[in-house]
């Protein structure tokens, strides 16, 4: 199976120029680039396989001088996914909703600071998640809705990777160790298919600072991936991860293509691609569509 060398940029500061693609062709004896879109992202046919395609990867990226552009090296066939699985905060979105609900009790250091601990896998996810809870004790579930309202942002791209991924016959799924309240209304702003996530504990009005067990983790986010393709009936291979955190990394491990999404250095150093300059139409040019492509 040959492979193809993929250069992308954030198409808010376009950096992939004829120069610089034409560098990086030189060096992989590749064929001439097929433009996914115009100073943002290219594809190079590699002439066949690479054996070590993370070798060659990091050999090109450290060629680059420290352009923002970001690179992948996979297999030609078979790019295209039937099922995309996402993580929420900071890879769709670009908060920690846990984050914010604390900065309303005047918190947020602390809690950010256990959130920190946890996506880089220095504490485990589980205990970390239910001592951030119990803090969150007595805020008023109408709070929620005005931080959804007021802080929470959409991250750039995230809308056309899952439409356009849809319009194609794939399915979306979130799935998120954070909370119903904002997966729910993120699913349907975005378009995912269904969303999976854990549920903040309510009596009247108010959190009572506990978290419904069990808890969706690391674990369960890998089993979500499980369920999912063996209810699409497709192969694992034919379904695509993404992610930020440590608790992503079973399941950027199982997926057929696993992305570290501006991501902690644990998780980007292990994921099979690493995107640290695109934004989330990065993950449509990694499959080969192009911008005539895209859907809104």
């Amino acid at each position: 199976m040959s492979h193809v060398v993929v250069l992308i940029s954030d198409p808010a500061a376009p950096a992939v120029t004829p120069e610089l693609a034409d560098q990086v062709r030189s060096g992989v004896d590749g064929a001439a680039p097929r433009w996914l879109m115009q100073a943002v992202a290219c594809d190079i046919a590699l002439p066949q396989a690479v054996a070590e395609p993370k070798s060659l990867e990091a050999r090109l990226r450290e060629g680059l001088g420290g352009a923002p552009v970001d690179v992948a090296v996979l297999p030609a066939d078979g790019r295209r996914k039937k099922l995309l699985i996402a993580d929420m905060d900071s890879t769709i979105i670009g908060q920690e909703c846990i984050d914010e609900l604390a900065d309303l009790v005047g918190l947020k250091q602390h809690v950010a600071a256990i959130t920190e601990r946890a996506m880089r896998g220095e504490i485990a996810f589980e205990p970390a998640l239910r001592e951030r809870v119990a803090l969150l004790k007595g805020i008023e579930v109408a709070t929620l809705d005005r931080l959804i309202a007021e802080r929470i942002t959409v991250n750039p791209g995230a809308a056309a990777l899952v439409a356009t991924m849809r319009a194609d016959g794939a399915y979306a799924a979130l799935v998120s160790g954070g909370f119903t309240f904002f997966t729910e209304q993120i699913a349907a702003r975005v378009g995912f298919d269904e969303n999976r996530a854990n549920e903040l504990m309510v009596d009247g009005d108010r959190l009572v600072g506990v978290v419904r067990e069990p808890i969706l983790g690391r674990d369960a986010k890998r089993q979500a991936l499980a369920d999912l393709t063996e209810r699409l009936g497709i192969a694992d291979n034919a379904s695509l991860a993404v992610g930020d955190g440590a608790n992503d990394l079973a399941m950027l491990d199982a997926a057929g293509l696993g992305v570290a999404y501006r991501a902690k250095p644990a998780v980007a150093e292990v994921a099979d691609v690493r995107i640290d300059h695109g934004d989330l139409t990065a993950l449509l040019f990694l499959q080969g569509y192009d911008a005539g492509e895209f859907r809104a």
